[in-house]
């Protein structure tokens, strides 16, 4: 009896087992920092490749008196994003979209995508689809 009192008295051990407890969700909850701030490189990325996109969408190639600005073509502008984006590491970028405005209208719609698996070390959650898209005016 009283050597059972005194092992319920003893605390010996117990911030071990509190440690325990703690360890996957201090785990998790770092990786997942770590996995935002992927998201958030990818998103200046994204923001990156937009830029440079609208950059040369509003320039003018080869200016000539008689012929006026020639401008520069979709693909020229998709490959300008596809080099201006810079890469995250854990998902992958889709192939910038170039959409040009209803008839009459001087502008285009850059849009770019980024998906990342989701993976939380214990658990996994659905993959997320990131989207941006900026209108140019153009000349």
């Amino acid at each position: 009896m009283i050597r059972s009192l005194r092992l319920l008295r003893n605390e010996r051990g117990t911030g071990l087992i509190e440690f325990a407890l703690v360890l996957p969700v201090l785990i998790t909850f770092i990786y997942g920092t770590f996995v935002m701030g992927q998201l958030m490189e990818a998103n200046a990325g994204m923001q990156q490749a937009l830029g440079e996109g609208a950059r040369y969408a509003t320039l003018c190639l080869s200016p000539s008196p008689t012929m006026g600005c020639t401008v520069p073509s979709n693909t020229q502008i998709q490959a300008k994003m596809n080099a201006a984006v810079f890469r995250a590491g854990l998902g992958s970028f889709g192939t910038p979209a170039v959409a040009d405005g209803p008839a009459g209208s001087n502008y285009k719609t850059l849009s770019v995508s980024y998906t990342v698996p989701m993976n939380f070390i214990f658990f996994r959650v659905p993959s997320v689809t990131l989207n941006q898209s900026k209108r140019v005016y153009t000349a």
